[in-house]
């Protein structure tokens, strides 16, 4: 990690060292998914199992994975591992069920009755990465609050693994959340199916999901197209930052940093530390932490990437803070409580140091589908809005029309559209 003293650096050191990887807006890159995208929604079925074979490395008979596979998937569970996705589901659909809104209605003024009301999208696509690592967490955070909100097709993509089958774990999830069709398809090819619609997957009105640059900018460049489908948020690689101080245990900021860091090689994780003694601390734990891991190779790769701070003053911690706007924040710090409120940009928080950030990842109840890239300082992460819209409607009397008739009629003639004004004029001269 590259170490940083921010009370020394220049204004523009200061941007340049809270800077992400540029990966997800390399122009190669973006040329590449724009290829993929316009073949997929030329040549629908076809291009998914040629780029699915291209990228993949397998060949497919099918796309759709087959309802009774998923309950096989299921069935084949030990009552075990049953238990545990059953107790995250609930735990994330408890959370979720809490935020069903409830219809709002003003009489703004006398005879003039506006109301709001919560229609829940139709259909919405929801991309699980497979890969390096399948995310059952994810199939879980997606299709558990899209069903509490009412989505009546919720179509999930993955992608297959080498054996061309979905991971079983994914597809036993699937059934217990009851999705209602599951494709073996992933990578910015499953986008493009997503948004345009072909032979067997629906078209999606709104498309949601994390996955690499690749995925992330496929999203983003549908839904720039007329007509395209709405996107739950821009996101890209995924990232962490952990604020610590001298009471922090350094093994538990390690683990935090790491479990971000051995998603992908382009993740970020950032430590800002209090003083220099923590940071070493930290970068020590992390070399041992390595040493047990798996995926220590795509974790050191993205520690390249990663970046530790020296700040002790609390204003220049909320300060970097801010103006990174992480995905994931762990506050390790002294009365972290305290901290929360200045907190302005962040995707999700965890407070304290028993607190994980691998709780909000699996199964507090949180949704782990976060804002990243700095995407935190305007998007929330899922919640249950994102699966809804709402209708505003109005209802006036004929008391209401004739107080509020004139203030329309002259507003529309400020503008210069007499139709407008007409509209209301008639009905006022029907009144009398």
């Amino acid at each position: 990690m590259q170490r940083f003293d921010w009370i020394n650096l220049t204004a523009s050191e200061r941007i340049t060292a809270l800077a992400r990887p540029a990966a997800i807006s390399d122009a190669t890159l973006i040329d590449g998914v724009k290829t993929i995208l316009s073949d997929v929604k030329l040549n629908g079925n076809e291009a998914l199992l040629r780029f699915t074979q291209k990228f993949d490395g397998v060949e497919l008979d099918a796309l759709e994975v087959s309802a009774s596979a998923m309950k096989a998937a299921w069935d084949a569970l030990s009552a075990a591992d049953q238990a545990v996705i059953e107790r995250a589901r609930r735990n994330i659909k408890r959370f979720h069920k809490a935020q069903i809104p409830s219809p709002i209605e003003v009489e703004t003024e006398p005879g003039v009755i506006c109301r709001r009301e919560a229609r829940a999208i139709e259909t919405a696509g929801l991309y699980v990465p497979g890969g390096t690592a399948p995310l059952v967490s994810t199939l879980l955070m997606l299709s558990v609050p899209a069903k509490v909100a009412g989505v009546q097709n919720r179509i999930v993509v993955t992608p297959p693994g080498k054996d061309g089958k979905v991971n079983p774990m994914i597809l036993a999830a699937a059934f217990r959340c009851k999705v209602t069709r599951l494709f073996a398809v992933g990578g910015a090819q499953a986008i493009g199916a997503l948004a345009y619609g072909t032979e067997t997957i629906p078209k999606c009105d709104k498309i949601f999901g994390p996955g690499n640059a690749w995925v992330a900018a496929a999203k983003s460049l549908v839904a720039q197209e007329a007509g395209g489908p709405a996107i739950d948020m821009p996101a890209g690689p995924s990232e962490a930052m952990v604020l610590a101080d001298s009471s922090a245990n350094p093994a538990f900021v390690a683990s935090d940093l790491l479990s971000q860091a051995e998603h992908d090689t382009v993740a970020q994780v950032v430590c800002v530390a209090e003083n220099q003694a923590i940071a070493d601390a930290v970068e020590a734990e992390i070399e041992k932490q390595l040493e047990t891991l798996s995926r220590a190779k795509i974790a050191r790769e993205s520690l390249g990437y990663g970046r530790m701070f020296i700040a002790e003053d609390r204003s220049d911690i909320i300060d970097i803070v801010n103006r990174y706007a992480p995905e994931h924040l762990i506050v390790q710090l002294r009365r972290p409580e305290t901290y929360v409120g200045a907190i302005r940009h962040a995707g999700s928080i965890f407070v304290g140091p028993w607190t994980p950030e691998s709780v909000g990842d699996y199964a507090s109840g949180t949704n782990h589908t976060l804002p990243t890239y700095g995407a935190a300082r305007a998007y929330s992460g899922v919640t249950l809005n994102s699966f809804l819209k709402f209708i505003s409607i109005q209802r006036l009397t004929k008391k209401g029309l004739k107080r509020l008739g004139p203030v329309v009629e002259r507003l529309a003639e400020m503008e210069g559209l007499d139709a407008h004004k007409n509209a209301v004029t008639l009905r006022l001269e029907a009144l009398k």
